[in-house]
């Protein structure tokens, strides 16, 4: 794209993910080999907001409204991330008018994705009872911040079959990827995904939601200490493993099934965890925030174990990269690997997600394909998002 003879390759990227904990934004130049991140931003979600995000995670009394309403009040939250960072970027003389399209992924209240091949048989009419739902008001974000806004990327991967979900590994295989070994990318935000990059060329890359991420030793940590999260898993380092209980927590259908396969708070919520420990009221919380850290773990070390077998890099981004204790218990459990952050390979962990939807919105610009259907089991290539114009 053009503009008065200068070529636009700027895009904002925002990201309100899973752990509810905020809007992240980054500004992007694709001008070379690898994006080059201008700017990044932030904005904490207020305590009432969160708990209202919580709230339209299951069913409520007059939810349609609330939601609505909750939509219009992200739209806000976005638009201030979005000034932020073109203040910045003017700040290095890169002004609005070079920013082709805002990227917004929205904030996941629902996610039913259809049976992956496996469960077919058990629900044979379930492909067109499938839905996905990110709140988002992207008109307002457009006349709030006079830019073209990119939304609602999930559905038409959906609409073809399927999962809707990861979307960032075509995005880590092209920052991530190397020519002549595999890489594995886990992102840890509320829930944990795995991308698994082989070398470019030689086969399909994978990808798939392994599980729960941050978001229940969060809830935990929350009731607990009435801290947000457990600041470096310090928390946690200072319980122990109750055995019973993570077998108890595997015992899910979910980890059984084999990719393609995304989950959420739809599954891993407060109420599921709450009837997993009913028969372990006598542990010590901080006994079970170890433990739910370990759930954590496990199934991404099985993912790793079981589709990277060849990896000798595991690369983590996402809030979950800043847990030194859940960092150290990867490391640990897969000692043929070097676990690091993201931050090694030049995008800090926190960046990575909105950076990916700022690349996505590139892909929709450009009509050129975002999801693969390697990972998320959709019919076939797919042009992701819609365009609403500034």
């Amino acid at each position: 794209m053009r503009q008065n003879g200068c070529m636009l390759n700027h895009y904002i990227g925002l990201m309100s993910g899973t752990s509810l904990d905020g809007a992240d934004g980054v500004l992007v130049d694709f001008l070379g080999g690898k994006p080059q991140v201008i700017a990044t931003a932030t904005e904490s979600f207020s305590d009432d907001f969160r708990a209202e995000l919580l709230a339209l995670n299951a069913p409520g009394h007059n939810e349609l409204h609330r939601a609505a309403l909750a939509a219009n009040q992200l739209a806000v939250v976005y638009a201030r991330v979005v000034k932020a960072l073109l203040d910045q970027g003017a700040a290095q003389g890169v002004p609005a008018s070079h920013v082709q399209a805002v990227g917004a992924h929205g904030q996941t209240v629902r996610h039913q994705p259809p049976p992956g091949p496996s469960q077919a048989s058990q629900a044979s009419q379930a492909s067109h009872a499938a839905y996905t739902l990110q709140l988002n008001n992207p008109a307002l974000l457009a006349e709030l911040t006079g830019l073209p806004v990119v939304a609602d990327f999930r559905s038409r991967d959906l609409a073809a079959g399927g999962q809707g979900a990861p979307l960032a590994p075509a995005f880590h295989q092209g920052v991530f990827g190397q020519e002549d070994a595999t890489v594995c990318v886990l992102n840890l935000g509320g829930i944990s995904n795995l991308s698994v990059l082989p070398p470019k060329g030689t086969r399909a890359v994978q990808g798939f939601d392994c599980g729960t991420g941050n978001a229940l030793m969060d809830a935990w940590c929350q009731r607990h200490t009435g801290q947000a999260f457990d600041a470096s898993g310090a928390w946690a380092a200072s319980g122990k493993l109750i055995p019973a209980l993570l077998a108890s927590l595997l015992d899910d259908l979910y980890f059984a099934l084999p990719p393609p396969k995304s989950t959420g708070r739809d599954l891993f919520s407060a109420a599921w965890l709450d009837h997993k420990l009913a028969a372990f009221s006598r542990e010590r919380p901080e006994d079970i925030q170890n433990t739910l850290t370990e759930f954590t773990v496990s199934p991404c070390v099985a993912g790793i174990n079981s589709y990277a077998k060849d990896s000798k890099l595991l690369i983590v981004c996402g809030g979950g990269a800043f847990n030194q204790h859940l960092m150290q218990r990867l490391q640990a459990s897969l000692p043929q690997l070097r676990v690091e952050s993201s931050e090694l390979q030049g995008l800090p962990p926190l960046q990575v997600e909105a950076a990916a939807f700022a690349w996505l919105a590139r892909q929709a610009v450009l009509r050129q394909a975002g999801n693969l259907p390697s990972v998320t089991g959709a019919a076939g290539l797919r042009v992701l998002g819609a365009i609403y114009p500034a």
